[in-house]
């Protein structure tokens, strides 16, 4: 027991997984350790300022324009007797500073404006809707999927009356603002997706009269509805480097397949039937966490995922788990699932998840350590596992492998295992398979002996037969000879016996 305390290099305070602002709300490491509310506060407390910034820069810009515009006026208003070539001279350096700060000018006060626009909150006016064409993601015919949930969210909002029809008519303006902002960052598609959700979410909170649970019931139904029909164009966006980082992830998890149980000290012993059931179950779950759209429909998955790992401990320790089992559980699931597109899918939950679910509850706790786990895997090292740095370097190179020593010039040689190596189901497969690859080798080399015996049998028995037959050929040459020709009947001994021929006999009539 002291050997695996000593080995375990995975350990997380649970005050580490809250805020690092100490609200008591779960962090995340997309948000430099912050919760979703302090992380909002941040942020646009810091787009404030840099909006104050470029409207001070704007103005500074436009009292310099002023100036040089004014200077520019006095010199065009002196006498036309003085020579002019002179002053064109001295101007023309000038006015390409002047365009260069009239460009840099438009581009900032371009970019006040854009943060400014009410077009960002409410819908492009009519004059600005004319000459343009439909959105590809609105006029297109919508996927199965988009219709039957659009058709549950129809219903569910009957069920309302007044506000259902208000709520209606709100997420529709939404998704059509949407599908025209095509120009702004993840980060900004976020920002518009939760001022949604906020503004929806106080609306609802005054007509229902403070009661949350009706209101988190139709915010729920709400980022269902929004979220289907805004996933193709929100999901991994073309202005981010999400893909990059799924590769390089994906990458890195291929490398590490030779991290076993005993080196991460996961309390799971999967020989029991059970375990094993409830291994392969999480595994599932983590990877089925691409196939949905809805972001609770992702973090679903992951609850089910880690209650499956719960479940697991449970059964081999005979007790209830406890944090620290459980993440070096959670890192190993991950490692064996490789999830596909996971970078992806946490940054998508991040952005576009109703903040609250993110912030309390079972599934920000689950959440936040996949995060976790994601971040330990991605830097991983030697001191970790507690392996030599040049033994950490050759496993990932795929130089060797652990506990796969080779001999030379043959099959790996391995003793079977025994203690805790015999624990895992799946060491003792390779084991055994390491025993029947050796002995299928010794059997291999003696029928290729055999063969080759066998060929050399056939030459020296074809060339025996061959010279055995010349010789009868030599001795006994082959002698063909044609048969004399003879009348028919010659050899009949017995022709004096035969009577004789019949002749011809006329008979008068």
């Amino acid at each position: 027991m002291s050997q695996r305390k000593e080995r375990r290099g995975i350990h997380v305070d649970q005050s580490e997984l809250h805020c690092n602002k100490g609200c008591g709300y779960y962090g995340n490491a997309a948000w430099q350790g912050l919760c979703s509310k302090c992380w909002r506060e941040e942020y646009q407390r810091a787009r404030q300022k840099q909006i104050q910034e470029d409207w001070a820069l704007a103005e500074k810009l436009q009292r310099e324009e002023e100036v040089a515009y004014a200077s520019i006026q006095g010199a065009q208003s002196q006498p036309l007797s003085q020579p002019q070539a002179p002053p064109q001279a001295s101007l023309a350096p000038f006015s390409k500073f002047e365009e260069k700060k009239t460009n840099e000018k438009t581009r900032k006060v371009t970019t006040v404006k854009k943060f400014f626009s009410p077009s960002s909150r409410t819908a492009p006016k009519k004059e600005n809707q004319e000459g343009k064409t439909p959105s590809p993601s609105i006029s297109r015919q919508s996927s199965i999927e988009t219709d039957r949930v659009s058709r549950d969210f129809v219903d569910f909002l009957k069920t309302l009356h007044k506000p259902g029809r208000e709520v209606h008519k709100q997420s529709r303006a939404f998704i059509e603002i949407m599908a025209n902002k095509k120009d702004l960052s993840a980060d900004e598609l976020s920002e518009c997706v939760q001022d949604f959700y906020q503004n929806l979410s106080d609306r609802l909170m005054t007509h229902f009269k403070g009661s949350s649970e009706r209101v988190e019931r139709v915010m729920d139904e709400v980022e269902k509805y929004i979220m289907t029909r805004l996933y193709k164009s929100v999901f991994c966006p073309e202005t981010t480097d999400d893909e990059e980082k799924d590769l390089a992830t994906q990458n890195r998890i291929r490398a590490l397949h030779w991290v076993d149980i005993q080196m991460l000290c996961v309390p799971v012993d999967e020989e029991i039937p059970e375990v094993s059931d409830n291994v392969v179950k999480a595994i599932t779950d983590v990877i089925e966490m691409d196939s949905k759209r809805v972001p609770r429909d992702k973090l679903a998955c992951i609850t089910r995922c880690s209650k499956h790992i719960f479940s697991a401990i449970k059964i081999t320790k005979s007790e209830p788990a406890s944090a620290d089992d459980f993440l070096p559980t959670l890192i190993y699931i991950v490692l064996k699932a490789n999830p596909p597109r996971l970078q992806s899918n946490i940054q998508y939950i991040t952005r576009f998840c109703n903040p609250s679910r993110l912030m309390t509850g079972e599934d920000g706790y689950y959440f936040t350590n996949l995060c976790c786990a994601v971040a330990f895997i991605e830097k991983l090292d030697a001191q970790s596992l507690n392996l030599d740095p040049e033994d950490f370097e050759r496993y990932m190179s795929g130089q060797t492998s652990p506990r796969r020593p080779e001999a030379d010039g043959g099959w790996p040689q391995v003793d079977p295992p025994t203690g805790s190596a015999a624990s895992s189901p799946a060491l003792t497969q390779v084991y055994q398979n390491l025993d029947l690859l050796s002995g299928m080798g010794s059997r291999q080399d003696r029928v290729l002996e055999g063969v080759q015996s066998l060929q050399r049998d056939l030459i020296t028995w074809q060339e025996s037969v061959e010279r055995e037959v010349q010789e009868i050929l030599e001795k006994y040459p082959l002698e063909i000879r044609l048969p004399a020709p003879s009348a028919i009947d010659s050899d009949n001994v017995e022709n004096d016996r035969l009577p004789p021929p019949l002749t011809p006999q006329v008979f008068a009539g």
